[in-house]
C-alpha cells in the first residue's frame, strides 16, 4: 500500500515537472522576438501570395454609397464591370511610378488600372520604382514585408524590456494583418514614427529627421511626429538635418521628371486634398460624432482635436522625463488616426500601436488592463469573424464602433499626462 502511494506521488511530481517544464517552454517561445519576427514574416508573405492568388473581380456599384470623394457617381459609372484585384492599393502604388515617369496626372482617376486616387507625393511614387517593375507576386510580398520590417524593428528600439516588447507585438498583431490584407502603408508609417522618437532618445538627429521627413512625404500626417524634437538637444542641428532631407527628397523625382511637372505634380495634390477633406469623415471622432449624434462639423472636429493634442506641450518641466515623452508618443499615435477624416480599418496599426504604448509605460491597474481589452476586442477584432456578420453590418459599421475605444484610450491618455507629476515628486503610481 505504502508503495503505491509512493508510486502515485512519484507520478504525480513527474506530471507536474513535466508540465512546468512545458510551461517555461511555450512561455520562452512566446517571448521571444525571433517566434515575434518568424510570425511577422510569415502573415506578411502567406497574406502576399494569398492575395495573388484571389485574383481579379469585376466591380459592382453598391447599394449603399458611403461620403467620399471616390464614390460620386460620374466617377464611379468609369469602373462598372471593370476587373480589380484584391491588392488594389499596392496596383495604386506601383502604377504611381509610370504615370510619374510618363509626366501624367498622378492624382486623377485611371480605371483601366485601379480603384480610386492615389494620395501619396510624387517622392513615394518615385521610390516605389524600386519595385514596381517586378512580378506581381513579387512586389506585393516585398512591399508587405518592408512595412512588417519597419514596426517590429521600431517597436524593438523602445525603450522597453524584451517581454515586453513581445506583449506589444503580439497586441497590435492582429491590425498588422489587417494592413497586410490592405496591402497599405501603415505599418511602415507606425514604424517611421516610433523609429523616429528611438533615434531621438539615442541622438541619432540625422536619422530621426530622416524618418520623420520619409513619413511626411508618404502620407501628410506623418509631419505631425516633428512635435518630438522639443523634447531633445540638438534643435538647430534636427532643424538643419530636416531641412536638408526635405529639399533632397523632393528633388529626388527629378530624375524622371522636370521640375514644372513636379510643381504641377504638387499642385494637383494639394487640389485632391482639398477636395478629400470635405467629403468623409472616416472611423474617427468626426465620423463617431456624426453617427452617434448628428453633428457633421469636420473643421470644428479638427481645430478642436489640434489645440487638444497641443495643450500637454505647456508641460514643459516634463520634457526630460521618459514617461512623460512615452505617453506623448502614444497620444501622437492615437490622435494622428482618430482626429482622421479620412481614417479607416487598417490604418488602426497606428493607434493601437499608440494604446499599447500607453499601457506599458503606465502601472499595471485592473481599470488599465480592462480598456487595453476593450480595445483589443472592439477594435483589432471589430472586422473579423469574432463578431457575427449582422453586428457588423447593422452595429460595428454604422456607429463607427471600431473608433470609440481609440478615443476613450486617447482621453485617458490626455488626461494621464495632463495629470503626470513633475520629476523629483513623482510616486510609484505616477511613474
Amino acid at each position: 500500500m505504502a508503495a503505491d502511494f509512493h508510486r502515485v506521488s512519484y507520478l504525480a511530481a513527474c506530471l507536474h515537472f513535466q508540465r512546468i517544464m512545458l510551461q517555461k517552454k511555450i512561455s520562452t517561445l512566446f517571448y521571444n522576438p525571433r517566434t515575434l519576427l518568424f510570425f511577422y514574416v510569415f502573415a506578411a508573405l502567406f497574406i502576399s501570395v494569398q492575395l495573388i492568388l484571389l485574383g481579379t473581380h469585376a466591380f459592382v456599384m453598391p447599394k449603399v454609397i458611403p461620403v467620399d470623394i471616390m464614390n460620386q457617381p460620374q466617377l464611379m459609372n468609369q469602373f462598372v464591370g471593370k476587373q480589380l484585384t484584391e491588392y488594389n492599393n499596392y496596383i495604386i502604388f506601383r502604377q504611381s511610378f509610370y504615370h510619374l515617369l510618363h509626366g501624367f496626372n498622378l492624382y486623377t482617376i485611371y480605371p483601366n488600372e485601379h480603384w480610386d486616387f492615389y494620395k501619396y507625393s510624387p517622392t513615394f511614387a518615385m521610390f516605389m520604382g524600386a519595385i514596381a517593375w517586378m512580378p506581381d507576386y513579387l512586389g506585393v510580398s516585398i512591399w508587405n514585408l518592408l512595412n512588417c520590417i519597419a514596426i517590429f524593428t521600431a517597436i524593438r528600439m523602445l525603450p522597453f524590456n524584451t517581454k515586453t516588447q513581445c506583449l506589444l507585438l503580439w497586441f497590435i498583431a492582429n491590425e498588422l494583418l489587417t494592413s497586410f490584407s490592405n496591402a497599405q502603408s501603415n505599418g511602415l508609417m507606425c514604424g517611421l514614427m516610433v523609429a523616429a522618437y528611438a533615434c531621438m532618445q539615442r541622438d541619432k538627429v540625422a536619422l530621426a529627421a530622416l524618418w520623420l521627413v520619409l513619413a511626411t512625404f508618404i502620407k501628410v500626417y506623418g509631419a505631425i511626429g516633428f512635435c518630438l524634437f522639443l523634447f531633445y538637444p540638438g534643435k538647430i542641428r534636427f532643424i538643419f538635418y530636416a531641412f536638408l532631407w526635405t529639399v533632397l527628397l523632393f528633388a529626388v523625382p527629378l530624375l524622371v521628371t522636370s521640375f514644372h511637372t513636379l510643381t504641377w505634380q504638387y499642385q494637383n495634390w494639394l487640389t485632391l486634398m482639398k477636395a478629400d477633406a470635405s467629403a468623409a469623415t472616416g472611423l474617427s471622432v468626426a465620423g463617431w460624432l456624426n453617427s452617434w449624434f448628428g453633428f457633421s462639423s469636420n473643421g470644428i472636429v479638427t481645430i478642436t482635436g489640434l489645440l487638444l493634442f497641443l495643450i500637454p506641450f505647456i508641460r514643459y518641466k516634463l520634457y526630460r522625463d521618459e514617461v512623460y515623452r512615452l505617453l506623448i508618443l502614444a497620444s501622437m499615435l492615437i490622435w494622428v488616426i482618430i482626429f482622421n477624416h479620412k481614417a479607416e480599418s487598417p490604418t488602426y496599426i497606428i493607434a493601437v500601436t499608440g494604446v499599447g504604448i500607453w499601457y506599458f509605460v503606465r502601472p499595471r491597474k485592473v481599470w488599465r488592463t480592462i480598456l487595453l481589452w476593450t480595445v483589443l476586442v472592439f477594435t483589432s477584432l471589430s472586422n473579423t469573424d469574432f463578431f457575427p456578420d449582422y453586428v457588423k453590418s447593422h452595429f460595428m459599421k454604422p456607429y463607427k464602433i471600431k473608433a470609440v475605444p481609440c478615443i476613450i484610450a486617447w482621453s485617458v491618455v490626455f488626461a494621464e499626462i495632463m495629470l503626470l507629476k513633475l520629476p523629483g515628486n513623482a510616486t510609484a503610481e505616477d511613474k
